[in-house]
């Protein structure tokens, strides 16, 4: 039995389509299966969101679902190995199972990291030469949510692109099917140490050891909790722990770190007079600082002073980040004769536009960094090597670094709305606004520095409101009419503003 996949472009009068050939071959038949991937603009995804496939374990996000999806990614990566990790949820090592046994069934092997970070499973598979990877993860999403991820031999989330593809796999059944042999299932033990020696030698990591920082590391009993101790350790930090169990109930501040539950963080930092503080969300990747005085720094803040940081030593260089960040890392990059490049809102946006230009930096203003060098992904356990080298560089605290920045006024806030009223909201605002931005739901612009934006959420039945001002004043007055604009524009039945300690993810 011979099997074979193809992935070739379609001469359709629409642009990007794709149509994939799986063949099956023997003696007997020689059958093929044909279906086209209609182009990115006209076709919206029915299961990935944000970042990665989500739902409610048992309910949305079923084992059969997994069973079939991961079959449909198995089949887009054609061959392994496959590396397989998971964060702390009480679910995740029974999917586990069904993943590695899904792919094993299609002839692909694969191995299980185990509980590991989001980053450090997509570092092990760029370094450690794996086809694949599939994470197992629902984020910052409550507990009762579970979710997979597929990477790219890059070690990059897979594309948009490419996620439709999978998609369509899935729908069609069109997968893998009668392999000469079986996949089998083996055990990856190097990811974490691959992971962390690679952080470490991206950073002058003998300075900072000779400062013997104190650092106090919020977990959030989450994934970060097998690395990030063991990280600072490595480089001579004195470190003192908050929430440091992996617990998949994330009882200590839940699993998305937000400037409202974070005072357990602020407390232990003054209390121990640490140098610096950082909160890690469910799977690692994202990470909310706190300076020397306990103050919650927005991901913006931290993104810019690491940005900073990074172009004094590296500039005319590119910088990657979302529409929805604020204006003031143009003004920072110009500085060091460097460029910034917006993308529609999601870190696999961004991861996917600094593969082809080769961007230094990434971020998102919900606390996701990236460094090209190491990784161009989200990465907590990095953006913290970083703010440490910066320490140790600068001489100086955390809170002086950020009042050298640029003055900064954002927010954002949240306001619950069903997919189906989303078109209508846009619309409404649209007509309003014509010539308004809607390339990712809508930005509304007077001028750079004020501006207000309003698009879904990916991964919760909300839209997500931005503002910029230039002060504060101003931007209290821009939150206040554009929330209310939202509900006014909304049907009854959903005037509800969700609190602001309710979440900042995608």
């Amino acid at each position: 039995m011979i099997m074979i996949v193809c992935f070739t472009t379609c001469c359709l009068k629409l642009p990007l389509t794709k149509v994939i050939l799986i063949q099956t071959r023997s003696k007997q038949t020689n059958r093929w299966h044909k279906f086209i991937c209609p182009p990115l603009q006209y076709h919206m995804a029915k299961f990935f969101g944000t970042n990665g496939i989500r739902g409610v374990f048992s309910e949305d996000f079923t084992l059969e679902f997994v069973h079939d999806m991961t079959l449909a990614i198995g089949t887009f990566f054609q061959k392994g190995p496959i590396l397989v990790g998971y964060d702390g949820r009480q679910s995740s090592p029974l999917i586990c199972k069904v993943v590695c046994s899904s792919l094993n069934s299609v002839g692909i092997d694969c191995k299980v990291a185990g509980i590991v970070p989001t980053p450090c499973l997509e570092y092990a598979v760029k370094t450690l030469r794996y086809s694949g990877g599939i994470m197992i993860t629902a984020s910052h999403n409550p507990p009762q949510y579970n979710g997979i991820k597929p990477v790219a031999s890059d070690g990059v989330e897979v594309s948009r692109e490419d996620e439709l593809i999978i998609e369509d796999i899935y729908l069609q059944n069109c997968w893998l099917q009668n392999p000469t042999r079986l996949g089998t299932t083996g055990t990856e033990e190097r990811a974490i140490k691959a992971y962390l020696a690679g952080i470490a030698s991206q950073v002058d990591s003998k300075l900072i050891e000779s400062k013997n920082f104190k650092v106090v590391l919020d977990l959030g009993n989450g994934a970060q909790a097998v690395s990030a101790p063991e990280f600072a350790k490595m480089i001579n930090c004195q470190t003192f722990l908050v929430n440091e169990k992996v617990d998949g109930n994330f009882p200590g501040r839940g699993s998305e770190p937000t400037l409202q539950n974070l005072s357990e963080l602020s407390r232990a930092v003054q209390e121990n007079n640490a140098d610096i503080g950082i909160a890690f969300d469910g799977d690692g990747d994202r990470s909310i600082f706190c300076d020397e005085n306990g103050e919650i720094l927005t991901g913006d803040k931290s993104a810019l002073v690491l940005t900073k940081h990074i172009l004094q030593k590296n500039p005319n260089s590119l910088v990657v980040t979302c529409l929805n960040s604020g204006s003031n890392v143009e003004v920072l990059a110009e500085k060091f004769g460097s460029k910034v490049i917006r993308t529609k809102v999601g870190s696999v946006e961004v991861s996917r536009k600094m593969v082809p230009t080769n961007a230094l930096i990434g971020f998102e203003e919900n606390g996701g960094f990236m460094f090209g060098r190491h990784g161009k992904v989200r990465d907590g356990c990095m953006a913290l090597a970083l703010m440490l080298e910066l320490l140790a560089a600068s001489r100086t605290s955390l809170s002086n670094e950020i009042q050298r920045l640029p003055p900064s006024f954002t927010a954002k806030d949240k306001v619950v709305c069903t997919p189906e009223d989303v078109p209508i909201l846009i619309a409404a605002l649209k007509e309003e606004f014509p010539d308004s931005d809607t390339t990712d739901g809508i930005k509304i612009s007077s001028d750079p520095e004020n501006w207000v934006m309003i698009r879904p959420s990916g991964t919760e039945p909300i839209v997500r409101v931005y503002a910029e001002a230039e002060s504060q004043e101003k931007l209290d007055s821009l939150m206040s009419e554009y929330i209310q604009k939202v509900n006014s524009i909304l049907p009854d039945n959903t005037f509800k503003t969700k609190r602001k300690d309710e979440g900042n993810g995608e």
